[in-house]
C-alpha cells in the first residue's frame, strides 16, 4: 500500500506519516485474512470499548514515557506532568496549556477544530473526492437526515483527522451557540486514508455526533465528531444551549484514531490557499487547533 504523504503547513515541506500501529493497519486492510478479521471482530464496538477498556489499566503507564520520546511529543505544553497521569487513556486525552494552541484573534476568521491533518472541499456541488479522485461520500447518510444534506449540498466541508499521536480534544471552529450533540450510531473502521482509500463511505457511516452551530457571521454550522476502531468514547464537553467562544473546547475523544467534519452554509467561507491546493490534489495538510483555516466571505 502506498505511504501516507501530507504537506506541514509550518516547515513548508511534505512528509511521510509515521503511523501507530502501521503494521496491524495494513494487515487488517491489506490481506483477506485480515479483512475477514475486520469484519468479524475489529469494527465491532465491543473490540474499541475492550481496547479502551486496557488502556485504562494502570499498567500502561509505563508505555506513556516511550510513546513521547517516539513520536518526539512537547511535555512542556501538557497541563499535567507526565507522572501524574494514572493510565495511558489520561495521556491520550491530555489538555494542553492554553498558550500552546493560541486562538487567532481575527474576528472574521474561522479556526481549525483539532490537531491533525486536514482535507477542504470548497462546494460540496462540485466535489472531485477527498482521498482519491472521484471518491466521496454520502452527505445524506452522514447526516442522517435527506432534508438536511439537501441544505448544504453546496456547502464548503473540512475534514480533519486525527492521528493517535496527536492532541485529542477538539474545538469550535467559530463562536456559536450549540445544540446537544446526537448520536448516529454505527460501525468503527479505522479512518486511516489506508482504509479510507478503499472505502470512502466509511466517514458516512461509522458511529459519530452532529452538533449544529447556530452563529451570526455563517449560519447555521455543522460540526460532527467520527469515531474509529479502538476509539473508547466520543466525550462531549460543552454545555448545550450556552454560547461558546471560538476555539473553546468541545469535547474529546478516548484512545484512538479519529475524525471531525465542519460544514458550513453555501458560500459563507473561504478556505486559505494552502489548505485548498493541497486538498485539490488529494494531500492533507497538517495544521493545528486555533490557527487559520478561512475567512467570512
Amino acid at each position: 500500500m502506498d505511504e501516507i504523504v501530507y504537506y506541514d503547513r509550518y516547515s513548508g515541506q511534505t512528509n511521510v506519516e509515521k503511523v501507530y500501529g502501521d503494521k496491524a493497519l495494513r494487515w487488517t486492510y491489506g490481506t483477506l485474512a485480515g479483512r475477514v478479521s475486520l469484519n468479524a471482530l475489529v469494527k465491532r464496538a465491543i473490540f474499541s470499548h475492550w481496547y479502551g477498556w486496557k488502556m485504562d489499566r494502570p499498567s500502561t503507564r509505563e508505555r506513556i514515557q516511550p510513546f513521547i520520546d517516539e513520536y518526539g511529543l512537547d511535555a512542556s505544553e501538557f497541563v499535567r506532568d507526565v507522572d501524574d497521569f494514572a493510565n495511558f487513556n489520561e495521556f491520550f486525552f491530555r489538555e494542553l496549556k492554553p498558550e500552546a494552541r493560541p486562538i487567532d484573534p481575527d474576528a472574521d476568521s474561522v479556526v481549525f477544530p483539532a490537531d491533525g491533518r486536514h482535507l477542504c472541499v470548497p462546494d460540496l456541488s462540485r466535489c472531485g473526492g477527498l482521498f482519491v479522485k472521484g471518491e466521496m461520500f454520502s452527505l445524506a447518510t452522514l447526516l442522517g437526515d435527506k432534508n438536511l444534506a439537501s441544505e448544504y449540498a453546496a456547502g464548503s466541508l473540512l475534514l480533519s483527522r486525527l492521528c493517535p499521536v496527536d492532541y485529542h480534544r477538539f474545538h469550535f471552529p467559530v463562536a456559536g451557540t450549540p445544540t446537544a450533540a446526537q448520536l448516529l450510531n454505527g460501525p468503527l473502521y479505522s479512518v486511516n486514508p489506508i482504509a479510507l482509500r478503499q472505502n470512502i463511505q466509511i466517514l458516512a457511516t461509522n458511529k459519530r455526533t452532529l452538533t449544529e452551530i447556530q452563529t451570526e457571521s455563517f449560519g447555521k454550522v455543522l460540526v460532527l465528531e467520527i469515531g474509529a476502531t479502538c476509539v473508547g468514547g466520543i466525550c462531549q464537553t460543552y454545555s448545550p444551549g450556552q454560547p461558546v467562544a471560538k476555539g473553546s473546547e468541545k469535547g474529546y475523544f478516548r484512545f484512538g484514531g479519529s475524525s471531525t467534519i465542519t460544514i458550513f452554509p453555501p458560500g459563507r467561507v473561504q478556505f486559505d490557499d494552502d489548505l485548498v491546493e493541497n486538498s485539490r490534489q488529494h494531500r492533507e495538510l497538517y495544521a493545528r487547533i486555533g490557527d487559520h483555516l478561512g475567512k467570512r466571505i
